[in-house]
This record gives C-alpha cells, structure tokens and sequence, in this order.
C-alpha cells in the first residue's frame, strides 16, 4: 500500500469516525487517534455534552455512508420552538412550511458511540487514550503520548488530517507557518447544563417534538428532548454581571433566580441545585483560520478549522458537510491530495465564515426576538411568501437548516430577504393584508431562482 493510501486522522469525535467510514469505503487504510478513553466501555463526565440538533446536512452525511437508518432509533424531530413566557404561556413556531422540515434531536454521547461502532466495522482502527502532542510538518510524524502510562510515541504518518476539535493539536502546529491567520473569539456568555426527569412512566413532561426556549433578553434556558423521556437543558448566562454565573454561587441564589425567571421550568427539574454545582460552565467560541492545509500533507476540518458557537444548530451539519465535500473532491480528482485540500480550502472557507457569523446573529434571535409578536408576524410573512414563491423566496433558517444551500448563499440572500420583509410587513399587522402585487415586484427584481438542493 502506498503512502497515500494510508489516512492517519486525529481525534474520534465525531466528524473522525464518519470521515473514515466515507475512506475506508474508497479503499484507504485509516487509523484514528484519540486522546479520550473509549467512551462506550468508560463512563464520561458529564456536562458538556450539549445535545445537536442533525439536520439536512448532516443527515446527506450519514445517508452517504450508510449509516442514516440506523441512527433514527436515537433521534426526536422537533418540529418547532416552544416559547415559555415567565407567567408560563406556551408560544409555538414551527421552523418550517410542513411537517417534514423539522430538525431532530440528537445524544452527542450516543451518536458518537453509534459512529465509533460503525467505524470499527467498516474497518478502521481507532487507537484510544493517545494524545497527539505534535507534528512535523516536514516530516509527516506525529508524536503521541499514552494518556494512561505516560509513554511516549512518535508514528510516522503519510496523510494527516485534524479532525481534533476547536483546540486541535495539528492546528496548533500549523500556527508555526509564516503568514497563518488565525483568531478565536469568545462569547462572554457560558453554558450549564440541566437536567428535566421523565414522568413516573418514563414520559415527557413537556412537549416532545419541539426545542423548547425560555428566552429571556440577557439570558435564556432551552431545552432538547431525548429518546428515555428526559430533556436535555442548557442554561445560557453572562459570565460576568446582572444574572450572571459570577452572581449565583449559592444554593439560595440558584433557586430563587429559576423561581423568579423559569418558574414552570423549575417546577420539573427536582434535581436543579444538584446538576447546577456538579455540572461545569462551559465557554462558546467562534475560531476562524487559514490556510487549512499544507502541501497535500495535512488537513483539519470541523471544529479545528472553523468552529462556532451552538445557537444555529450547525457545528455538527457543517462539519458533517466538510466530510462530504472533501469525498466529493476526492472522488473527482482522486488522492492529488495537495489539490484536493486546497480546493476543499476554497470551497468550504467563505461557507464556514458564514455559518460563523450567522450563529452569532441567530443568539440574538433564540435570546431577545423569538418573544417578539412583530418578530412572529414576519415569520408567517416568510412562509406566506415562501409557499407563494418557493424558487425565489427561501427564508434563511430554511436555506440554512432544510437544504444544502451554501451557508455563504443563504447569509447573502437572508440579507436581502430581511430587507425585503421589513418593507412588506411595515404598515401591517396581518398575512391577509399583504400587497401581492409590491411583493411580487420587490422579489422579482431583488432574487434570482435558487438551485434546491
């Protein structure tokens, strides 16, 4: 076998396991390294495992590996945002224009088992409790240590390929190149996760098919259904200030602040203060770098090369879609790896720059704009005008969320969408009295037909 048939891939979340199922169906050798223990033999902590949200992109990931059938046992499509007010009144939006738009909610933990598993069959070798602590470029060895004994390895490798997260080791490598441009930014809000029990029968005590939001301006809480009758919450704070995390370090303070903000959410959650001391506060980040690659040796995608923060739903679709892409170069060009990574480059850089920037708005939105009737009255405007025109007028969450779009293509033309709605919906108050004739004149002349993908 030659070199270049030989993948070597750092860390087995979970864009590792589902890009070396997609290889080893090519015919290429691959080994994954991973500085975590084998979770589905070692019980992990818990509390950063925020449930995702699979969506279209993610779901032509695993169709595109066989893998999409047998993960619908550990899905719950949500087929909308329950809106919970302080006084306890339910608002329901549903994300799309029919019952098959939804997004579905996913374990991390058990999708990450189920890609492991399956990568183990397809025939890759994962390698666990081995941290990779470096790479020469030149070289193409990566040096690991044994997270268990200590020791220390060094494997010479033919393609690498960094598959090792927002703190990725071969990034870390790549940041030794003359010219790479990189920049991290944090969100001065953090994450806690919670906890909601099923029901006496194992029941779910609040709707199932719905992303549940207690937005509440400078905070919000939110919560994700899983399989067992549980939901899955994430408590979103400023660090620091008014309803901070710095401001509730008390058992007292932790109560009073849900009894006074979440009250119905509370009154489900008999093990809050437990969760809330046990469970750590996790840190969001956008990272944005360049270049990806270098010299047909090495690669990093998903999270290592462009992660984002979580309020878009996106940072398991778009890294899934980095796996696709890169397999859809591949099988065009074969393994010329320098010129598929560098176009891989090309192709994905300005889309994940857009879902970056799109997350961020979209926190904004769950946050301070889902409570908002003239914000919910435009959103039925979108879908009027999207069953009216649906070649023309897509509303960006569906661009996004229900298609393979590019995410620089659903970024530009939300723009002009959004710009288009705030001029139809500025002197009503209802979908029956929009001028069809103004709208049809404005999105004529402002949108070219979409290609549906």
């Amino acid at each position: 076998m030659k070199p270049a048939d030989k993948i070597t891939l750092i860390g087995a979340g979970l864009n590792g396991p589902l890009l070396a199922i997609l290889l080893v169906q090519r015919g290429f050798a691959v080994e994954i390294y991973e500085r975590r223990s084998d979770m589905r033999s070692v019980r992990m902590s818990a509390g950063r495992s925020i449930n995702l949200a699979l969506s279209t992109r993610g779901i032509h990931g695993l169709k595109q590996a066989g893998l999409w059938e047998r993960m619908r046992s550990i899905i719950i499509p949500m087929k909308g945002r329950m809106m919970h007010s302080i006084a306890g009144e339910l608002t329901f939006q549903p994300y799309g224009k029919n019952e098959t738009e939804v997004i579905n909610s996913i374990s991390r933990a058990e999708l990450n088992m189920a890609l492991l598993n399956a990568a183990e069959e397809h025939g890759a070798t994962i390698h666990f409790n081995q941290r990779c602590t470096g790479y020469n470029l030149k070289t193409g060895a990566i040096r690991l240590r044994n997270e268990e004994t200590g020791e220390a390895t060094t494997r010479e490798a033919g393609v690498v390929i960094g598959c090792d997260g927002s703190a990725s080791s071969i990034r870390a490598e790549m940041l030794k190149l003359s010219r790479f441009t990189f920049s991290q930014q944090y969100l001065d809000y953090g994450y806690k996760e919670l906890t909601i029990p099923a029901g006496p029968k194992g029941e779910h005590l609040l709707e199932t098919h719905a992303l549940h939001i207690w937005p509440r301006g400078n905070h919000m809480l939110i919560a994700l259904p899983n399989v067992d009758g549980t939901f899955a919450c994430i408590l979103f704070l400023p660090f620091e200030g008014t309803d901070s995390f710095a401001g509730l370090t008390t058992l007292t303070e932790v109560v009073n602040f849900f009894e006074a903000r979440f009250p119905d959410a509370k009154s489900l959650m008999p093990n809050l203060t437990d969760n809330y001391f046990a469970n750590p506060t996790g840190s969001m980040v956008t990272v944005k770098c360049s270049p990806w690659q270098v010299e047909g040796r090495a690669l990093i995608l998903g999270d290592a090369a462009h992660a984002i923060v979580p309020f878009f739903g996106q940072g398991l679709n778009s890294g899934f879609e980095d796996c696709t892409c890169l397999m859809e170069l591949l099988d065009r060009h074969g393994a010329d790896w320098a010129r598929v990574f560098s176009q891989f480059e090309n192709a994905r850089k300005i889309n994940t720059d857009a879902i970056a920037d799109m997350a961020i708005e979209n926190f904004t939105e769950m946050r301070d704009r889902v409570a908002d009737p003239s914000f919910l009255f435009r959103k039925k405007v979108e879908l009027a005008l999207e069953a009216k025109y649906p070649q023309l007028f897509v509303p960006k969450y569906a661009m996004v969320t229900f298609h393979r779009i590019p995410y620089s293509v659903a970024l530009a033309r939300g723009t002009v969408q959004d710009r288009l709605l705030a001029e139809l919906c500025e002197h009503i108050e209802r979908v029956e009295d929009l001028d069809w004739s103004q709208a049809d004149k404005l999105i004529r002349r402002e949108l070219t037909p979409l290609e549906i993908r």
